[in-house]
């Protein structure tokens, strides 16, 4: 036992418990290692105390400068006191230790340094004189630690900008040296003459000082020179010198300066500090991009003193220069070539004072991923730099929305551009809708200079947009706290003329569109109103009535209205002035009967103020069950299972109770479960839809979700066909089968056999997406090449459908449809032009497919966040009018169309009333297609052979069209040469060779009926030939002409007594029928409800 335990070691006091089951604790082999030894050496200690250390190593030679800089005072000094004794020559002993530290093997490096050997010249001197008295009246040339001054300042500055962690101008520092050398020089050419003179002229400093002035200034009057020959000497060397080092100094300015106006140099701390500014982020700055956000951000009265700092990283080009030299920008706008990436470039645009920051994707970037990507980078950069900064980010494609949902606003500008063009289908004209209400405007574009009625109605009531205003602070609505919201929106647009659209309450941050008439008004409401101008910059005049012999008496002796302002109307009166805006009120007392002229008189009931129950037909919307055709008896409401992104709003839709299988999506090809094989046999009820796209985006899931929303209603729903060039992905399919009357085909918009098998002949509308592989072009422009050429051959082919097309640059809506001979268009285009000289923002408004709802430019879209800056609210109520989003108890955007029945109605405020009164339902707008008018010069000249030829009957003779037409176009004044005025002669005497030809058989007979043929004709030869070889039927093939003597443009809330037309279309928000329950929320204690 005493054995065993003399063989058990005893265990060491400084192991643990675990240490016995880790490991063999008994050898104790550990070894302790220390780190970074040779940083405590003496060496590296004086390393990091001299050279390593930035804040002890700018102190040091902080401590050095003011020796040398000393040393040349005491020596000038000494020269103008002619006394013998000198100051101290230097630092010698901080020379030597800094040779020692910085000696890394090769000696003759250190020992030829220009420093050290100047070093040695002024300080090894006035050592042996400290030891050897005799020899101290040796001259010491002190003078020379002028230079070693410079060189320390030059380290001081670098160490400075070490120690302080910011980088500083390089300019600041060139000029610097720059001028430090010039000073250098002359001080060393100053005190060397006049040392050197002391055995000629025995010159003093002064006369030194201009000598050299005269000297290097290459005046050289003459009347002091050095006369002996060291000084002499000296002199040359000087010059040699200086013609060397200065050019070099120079020339490395001029580079610096030529950088920095590439690279724009930095937005100074004090104008941050004192005043606002704004930080716009782009991967590549296009002109057509920096004129829309200027602007439309400085639009706005109270951003005028903001200044907008650019950073891109490529560099400015020169049409960006060119609108940067206008002194309306220069001195607004600072442009810096920078990456968000890089702090020192977020620290050069004081990204942690902005005021906000705009990052931009690059929509023309060949892979709109990548674009994105970069965004996204863009706006993590800044995040993390800046975090109390508000971001405004674009995004391209929605997949890649949740990246930033951190961001204050983001747009998507696929999710806007398919939501968009979708209500373009069912609403005409959304897209020209929502373009003049996100744009700022003054309602002057074509102003008085417009000879057309419908430009100027135009043009006044584009310059409508939305603000908003609390309640209780308001004039407009405050009157109304208590009542029902349809009760103040009719009586603010009957009194005011403004158009109430919206509310949200204190105490939630959703913004409700026509919650409807359960809905009552509270105190703490902001209110959401479409006006041209905001209410804070409105003047109120009330109209009154003159005496009934005055100028207020109608002809036949009933007193009329008279409203004090621009116009008759009772609320568009217009001052147009950056301050406010007249409103001439109506006076109550001079309502209008109600009825119809002649016949049975119509009644309108009055808009309650209270309701407490309610019978809109927005409820008969989810009870539509009972005329269901065959694609839809199984469809029902529900919320989409799966969504191709993550990020969609859900949104509740018509939705199948069972998908649809994947092999009966394709529209031309028959499966097992449905034989049919083109649009014909399936028996569709309403229109087709169409959509022409590259391929199957997720974007394409926004443009099919407002078609299917709930509140459309069942009967009304138009099959959807995607005309893909490629197929759609699985996990596209697997979104789309799910709704009802969705399929697709694969072909291309340029083929026309692919157009007939998606059955084009079926549908009403077409919507054309531009592609995303033709953006990219030699010529930005031109990237909508392709796009127009296939619209007009479309126009052309099917005259009778109706086209929508998405281009990439709004300069281009002037090729649509283009009529090289339509003098309507020429002379849109002098007006275009005018308003571009202007400065409008909308140059491009009154173009007839733009005014026409049938064009839209993504670009567009870029103001809706501008308008986010100043306007927080617009990115919801837009998406919200879209249908992108849904928010329980908020409206929708529809359209009703005014047929004959509704004509008794007659003026828009009465229209007002009856829905209001009835469904509910708010106007907002009108969209009116009319007929276009020409002059009788224009429309004479217009006239020609060809078009007569596309409008003739096919049995009638050529010579009966074409002779008076001729007459006609010459008897009131001569055509212009491009119209074509000799075309009849030479008609004429083609129909003689033709005459001739068809006496000699039946092949002249068929050759004259050839040339007969118009080219109406052979396009819908073409048509047919196409369908009967496809094996199609062309009995819904339309061949009716085009009616292009119309023209269709939107009048944005337009005056009460506007009247209304046949056909007009009249755009609503809908209150949501899912929320159509009273909830009693007075304000103010009333409770009870009030009938009129």
């Amino acid at each position: 036992m005493v054995e065993l335990e003399k063989e058990v070691l005893p265990l060491p006091p400084r192991y643990r418990f675990r240490d016995l089951l880790l490991g063999d604790w008994q050898a104790d082999d550990r070894v302790q290692v220390e780190f970074y030894v040779n940083e405590n050496t003496f060496k590296e200690r004086l390393k990091l105390f001299f050279i390593k250390n930035q804040r002890s190593s700018l102190r040091v030679r902080l401590f050095n400068f003011s020796l040398k800089v000393l040393s040349c005072l005491l020596y000038m000094v000494r020269v103008l006191l002619d006394d013998p004794r000198e100051g101290r020559g230097g630092c010698f002993s901080e020379t030597m230790l800094l040779v020692y530290l910085s000696y890394k093997g090769n000696v003759w490096e250190q020992v030829l340094r220009v420093p050290f050997v100047l070093e040695m010249i002024s300080t090894v001197p006035f050592v042996i004189t400290v030891f050897v008295p005799s020899l101290r009246n040796l001259f010491i040339p002190v003078f020379l630690n002028c230079w070693l001054a410079k060189h320390a300042l030059e380290n001081m500055i670098n160490d400075l900008h070490r120690a302080i962690q910011r980088t500083h101008s390089a300019m600041f520092n060139q000029v610097l040296i720059l001028i430090c050398t010039l000073v250098c020089l002359m001080f060393t050419c100053i005190c060397g003459i006049q040392h050197l003179e002391r055995a000629g002229n025995n010159l003093t400093l002064f006369d030194s000082l201009y000598f050299c002035v005269v000297t290097f200034s290459t005046v050289g009057f003459g009347d002091v020179t050095p006369r002996i020959w060291p000084s002499q000497l000296l002199v040359v060397i000087m010059i040699c010198v200086a013609l060397i080092v200065l050019p070099v100094q120079f020339e490395q300015l001029a580079f610096l300066w030529m950088e920095r106006q590439k690279s724009g140099g930095n937005y100074s701390r004090y104008r941050a500090q004192t005043e606002k500014h704004v930080v716009l982020c782009v991967s590549c700055l296009k002109i057509d991009l920096l004129m829309d956000f200027l602007n439309e951000f400085y639009a706005h009265p109270r951003l005028q003193d903001y200044y907008v700092v650019i950073l891109c990283p490529a560099e400015m080009d020169v049409q960006v220069r060119r609108v940067l030299q206008i002194p309306l920008w220069a001195q607004r706008v600072i442009y810096l070539q920078g990456s968000a990436l890089k702090d020192q470039d977020l620290m050069r645009a004081k990204m942690d004072d902005a005021e906000a920051c705009f990052i931009l994707s690059n929509r023309f970037e060949v892979d709109r991923i990548a674009a994105d990507h970069q965004t996204i980078l863009r706006a993590w950069a800044v995040k993390d730099f800046a975090p109390n900064c508000p971001l405004y980010v674009q995004i391209l494609k929605p997949e890649s929305k949740f990246h930033v949902k951190f961001a204050d606003h983001v747009v998507c500008e696929e999710e806007f551009k398919y939501a968009m063009l979708a209500l373009n289908c069912v609403c005409p004209a959304t897209s020209t809708l929502i373009t003049l209400l996100i744009h700022s405007s003054r309602g002057q574009e074509g102003g008085a200079s417009s000879v057309d009625q419908w430009q100027r109605t135009y043009s006044r009531c584009s310059a409508n947009e939305v603000f908003h205003i609390r309640l209780e602070e308001s004039k407009f609505f405050g009157e109304y706290q208590g009542k029902s919201f349809t009760f103040a929106s009719f009586h603010a647009h009957k009194k005011y003329g403004v158009c109430l659209i919206g509310v949200r309450r204190l105490d939630t941050a959703n913004i409700l569109l026509n919650p409807g008439p359960c809905h009552i008004m509270a105190a703490s409401d902001t209110c959401f109103y479409i006006n041209i101008s905001k209410e804070e910059n409105s003047a109120f005049v009330r109209g009154h009535r003159e005496s009934m012999g005055g100028p207020g008496r109608s002809p036949g002796g009933v007193p009329q209205t008279i409203y004090h302002g621009l116009t008759r109307l009772p609320v568009h009166s217009i001052i147009a002035s950056m301050g406010t805006v007249a409103m001439d009120l109506p006076d109550s007392s001079g309502s209008s009967p109600d009825g119809a002229e002649g016949g049975r008189r119509h009644s309108i009931a009055p808009v309650l103020e209270l309701v407490d129950r309610v019978s809109s037909p927005s409820l008969d919307l989810l009870s539509d069950q009972s005329e269901d055709e065959g694609g839809e008896e199984n469809s029902s409401l529900g919320y989409p299972l799966n969504s191709p992104y993550i990020g969609s709003s859900p949104t509740l839709c018509h939705l199948l109770q069972e998908k649809v299988p994947f092999c009966c999506l394709c529209l031309d090809k028959a499966c097992r479960h449905v034989p049919c094989e083109d649009a014909r046999s399936y028996g569709f009820r309403n229109k087709l839809i169409i959509v022409s796209a590259e391929g199957a985006g997720n974007g394409l899931y926004n443009f099919l979700v407002p078609l299917r929303a709930y509140y459309r209603p069942k009967k009304e729903l138009k099959p959807i066909v995607l005309l893909l060039e490629s197929p759609p992905e699985a996990y596209f399919l697997e979104a789309i089968c799910w709704f009802p009357m969705v399929f697709y085909t694969v072909g291309s918009i340029d083929n026309l056999d692919s157009l007939l098998r998606c059955g084009i002949t079926f549908a009403d509308t077409i919507v054309v997406v531009d592609k995303e592989s033709s953006i990219i072009a030699e010529e930005d422009y031109m990237a909508d090449a392709k796009t127009i050429v296939n619209v007009q051959t479309l126009f052309r082919l099917f005259p009778a459908l109706s086209i929508i097309t998405e281009l990439t640059h709004p300069a281009n809506m002037r090729f649509m449809q283009f009529k090289a001979k339509d003098h309507y268009s020429l002379a849109l285009s002098r007006l275009e032009k005018k308003e571009r000289e202007k400065g409008s923002n909308l140059v491009f408004m009154f173009r007839l497919p733009f005014a026409a709802g049938k064009v839209f430019s993504v670009s567009m879209l870029d103001t809706l966040l501008y308008q986010s800056f100043v306007k927080d609210y617009m990115i919801s109520i837009t998406r919200l009018l879209l249908g992108l989003d849904s928010t329980p108890g908020s409206g929708f955007l529809c359209a009703m169309k005014i047929t004959e029945e509704d004509l008794w109605i007659r003026t828009y405020g009465r229209l007002y009333q009856k829905l209001c009164s009835s469904s509910g339902d708010i106007p907002i707008g009108i969209y009116r297609t009319e007929s276009r008018t020409l002059s009788v010069s224009e429309s004479q000249v217009s006239i020609n052979v060809e078009e007569y030829e596309d409008t003739r009957e096919p049995r009638e003779p050529l010579l009966c069209r074409t002779g008076p037409a001729h007459r006609n176009s010459t008897s009131s004044e001569p055509p212009p040469p491009s119209s074509g005025a000799d075309q009849p002669l030479l008609r004429r005497k083609s129909m003689q060779w033709a005459r001739r030809l068809s006496r000699k058989g039946g092949r002249g007979q068929q050759r004259l009926t050839l040339f007969r043929r118009s080219e109406r004709q052979e396009l819908n030869a073409l048509v047919r030939t196409r369908m009967k070889h496809l094996g199609l039927s062309p009995s819904g093939y339309n061949e009716k002409a085009d009616q292009g003597n119309t023209l269709s443009y939107v009048l944005i809330n337009p005056s009460p007594d506007s009247r209304l037309e046949l056909n007009d279309v009249v755009y609503l928000i809908r209150p949501d029928p899912l929320s159509m329950v009273p909830s009693r929320r007075a304000a103010g204690g009333q409770g009870d409800s009030t009938h009129l």
